[in-house]
């Protein structure tokens, strides 16, 4: 089996770098590496002289818009599929796979199914950075979502808690799903429009244990008001896909902050125009 990563980066230079070194130090290393990079014309340089070898992908931001994230991961996986890949293995930038994810997402490995390992968000770095060996026990995976034992897989799963950071398909079942669609841009929902995608098309997700990623640390917004747009617009684009909104969590949180309002009569979700909202939140 011919196993491709493919990862997106847009800076996050150092965060490449380990997830390079991860993959150099696993028990099963890739075929080929591709590293799509998004507006990002250094990723090359930071990557090259170093194991695996980095087959960069150059894709530009266009129209002003936020990162096309869903178009830049299909260009990924053309590029892996023309190549020959047998297996397609995606993690983000901030990933770094432990010594067995590709080992054992290639031994589980099956038609029509999503693959889904575990993901452990690490604490940040200490002064001389994270140690390959010592990533394991610096944080549990993910309370979120299912972990399995090392040897087990859990069939069946939940396709609303597929994400996008670890996960790996077939070249047959990638083609059967069709890639992700590329009317999304920016931050949010092209992940869960994948998944429902699959499962639309009755692709199964299974959690695989024994093929863990560790998050590196990065400072992030709770919720993530700096991707308020690209969450409205992409849910939208979600609710005309499929009649429902996704990530309402944090839109609910956007609520509470007064910066969008929902109209019970559409179920849609607007940014609150911020005159009318100092106007209505005046007592009296």
């Amino acid at each position: 089996m011919r196993v491709a990563v493919i990862t997106l980066v847009a800076g996050r230079h150092r965060h490449l770098v380990l997830q390079q070194r991860g993959l150099a130090d696993g028990t099963r290393p890739p075929d080929h590496y591709v590293v799509v990079a998004m507006d990002d014309p250094y990723a090359a340089d930071v990557l090259r002289d170093r194991p695996p070898a980095a087959d960069t992908v150059a894709v530009p931001r266009t129209g002003g818009g936020g990162l096309p994230l869903a178009a830049s991961r299909n260009a990924g996986a053309r590029r892996a599929l023309d190549a020959g890949a047998d297996l397609l293995v995606f993690l983000d930038v901030d990933c770094v796979p432990g010594r067995d994810l590709l080992a054992r997402y290639a031994d589980v490995a099956a038609d029509g199914v999503l693959l889904c390992g575990t993901v452990a968000y690490l604490p940040p770095p200490p002064a001389g950075g994270y140690r390959l060996d010592e990533l394991s026990r610096l944080a549990p995976p993910h309370p979120g979502r299912p972990a399995p034992p090392e040897d087990a897989v859990l069939t069946g799963g939940d396709h609303r808690l597929f994400w996008s950071l670890s996960f790996a398909v077939t070249a047959a079942t990638w083609r059967r799903i069709g890639g992700f669609c590329e009317d999304y841009t920016g931050y949010g929902g092209e992940d869960t429009d994948f998944a429902r995608t699959a499962a639309a098309r009755g692709v199964d997700l299974w959690w695989v244990g024994g093929a863990p990623a560790h998050h590196q640390y990065h400072p992030v917004s709770h919720p993530p008001v700096e991707h308020l747009d690209d969450i409205l617009r992409n849910g939208a684009l979600f609710h005309d896909r499929w009649g429902e909104w996704p990530m309402e969590g944090w839109l609910r949180d956007f609520a509470r902050l007064g910066l969008v309002s929902h109209d019970a009569r559409t179920g849609s979700w607007h940014r609150r125009d911020s005159a009318a909202a100092r106007t209505s939140d005046r007592p009296g």
